[in-house]
């Protein structure tokens, strides 16, 4: 044990103890008089039982799969609850990558691979990563209050291309505001952690429903259309020129590549050595809040997909999936063709998928396509298909015919 000892304005003294376990105790007295605020004695250690702000920051959950190629778009890829948003800047592959900082404890990173360059770096090109926070889980930053909180978001990042970018918050609630700071990555190839704190915005309070409160940015290219102007490093309305002040094109060449892992984002202003420690989670935790995102069910051939029964003479199917969690909102629902899926009657017989006539869900509020959807219920995805050689009214077994999937999304 360790313990610092204030002495008293008038009389008696008061000892601050400190556990003597790994990690860095940190006190910071003002310079000047005053009052030595509580947010300044910091220890550094595991907080038990609080949830991370950020889900999958340490790349863990790759529910779309390991490796989407050929992206020249907007979207979500890869790895859970990260969206690229890309415009006129290369074509690339997104990576769940076992390549990470030694000693950290991660054991993933998101890695961004350019498989088609673009030379030149249109007004219009922007690059980025986004983590998006619903209003509700905006609360504890106190937007728009005169308690405005500071944020601090810190992340490790590696890259062939060395240079300035760009981390952003940016508020597209109501009246677009933002707030920028940039950062450098200064050695090729190296993982180096990033810090960067924010101050509290007195202005624009975030809903409290899961509509999208905040988006934090990485920028990593951007034209003249977001980097001509002079960077907003204090919250006001958005400038699309001020956003971003970021000198590297990442897209210039097929050798290019970054890596992204250990993303975190806190509550109250930090530095590189007051930073409290990435929040681990187990892999069954943040599968399942990953889930009220983004959910896919997939089978090999002949494998369960869900409960069901035939109707129509026998010339229509439908199969039931229950899902793991409610969902943020209805999902959109994407799938293999109707010929991935058949029907099995008890052990024997089968009738293969031939189209879909519905894709919807139920609730217990309403059926079909989300009436009266409520995202605080589980619901049950609904495949009403096509078929030939069922038995009309017989109950029966959705089973794929080859490989197969179910994927739902409620992404902000």
């Amino acid at each position: 044990m360790s313990s610092i000892k204030l002495k008293g304005s008038t009389s008696g003294d008061v000892t601050i103890t400190v556990p003597a376990q790994a990690g860095t105790n940190t006190v910071t007295i003002p310079a000047a008089s005053g009052n030595l605020p509580l947010s300044n004695l910091v220890h550094v250690t595991n907080r038990p039982n609080v949830k991370p702000i950020v889900i999958n920051g340490d790349m863990q959950i790759s529910t779309r799969g390991t490796s989407i190629t050929g992206i020249t778009g907007t979207s979500y890829n890869s790895l859970d609850r990260i969206a690229l948003d890309l415009s006129d800047n290369g074509t690339w592959t997104q990576t769940q990558s076992t390549d990470v900082p030694a000693g950290q404890g991660f054991a993933s990173s998101l890695k961004m691979d350019c498989t088609t360059a673009d030379a030149a770096v249109a007004a219009g090109t922007y690059h980025l990563l986004r983590y998006k926070i619903e209003g509700r889980d905006c609360q504890l930053f106190k937007k728009g209050t005169s308690s405005a909180e500071y944020i601090t978001i810190a992340f490790w990042i590696k890259s062939n291309k060395t240079g300035t970018f760009t981390t952003e918050i940016f508020d597209s609630v109501g009246s677009d505001r933002t707030i920028s700071q940039t950062f450098t990555i200064d050695s090729a190839d190296t993982w180096e952690k990033k810090v960067l704190s924010f101050i509290g915005d007195t202005s624009g309070a975030q809903p409290n429903t899961s509509a999208l409160g905040l988006s934090f940015n990485i920028w990593m290219t951007g034209g003249s259309t977001f980097t001509g102007g002079t960077l907003q490093t204090a919250w006001g309305a958005k400038t699309d020129n001020e956003r971003a002040d970021t000198s590297v094109n990442i897209a210039d060449s097929t050798s290019n590549e970054y890596y992204l892992t250990g993303l975190q984002i806190e509550v109250g202003e930090y530095t590189a050595s007051t930073l409290p420690p990435f929040q681990h989670e187990t892999v069954q935790d943040s599968q399942m809040r990953c889930a009220r995102y983004c959910q896919k069910t997939s089978s090999a051939n002949n494998n369960f997909v869900g409960r069901g029964f035939s109707s129509d003479g026998g010339g229509r199917g439908a199969t039931l999936i229950d899902t793991p969690c409610p969902m943020r909102a209805g999902p959109t629902i994407t799938t293999s063709s109707a010929s991935t899926f058949k029907f099995a009657i008890g052990t024997t017989g089968s009738g293969n998928g031939t189209g879909f006539i519905v894709k919807g869900y139920f609730s217990q509020a309403g059926m079909n396509n989300g009436q009266g959807f409520n995202g605080n219920q589980n619901f049950v995805v609904w495949l009403d298909i096509s078929a030939s050689g069922l038995s009309d009214g017989a109950f029966t077994r959705g089973v794929s015919n080859g490989d197969s999937f179910v994927q739902l999304e409620a992404e902000l």
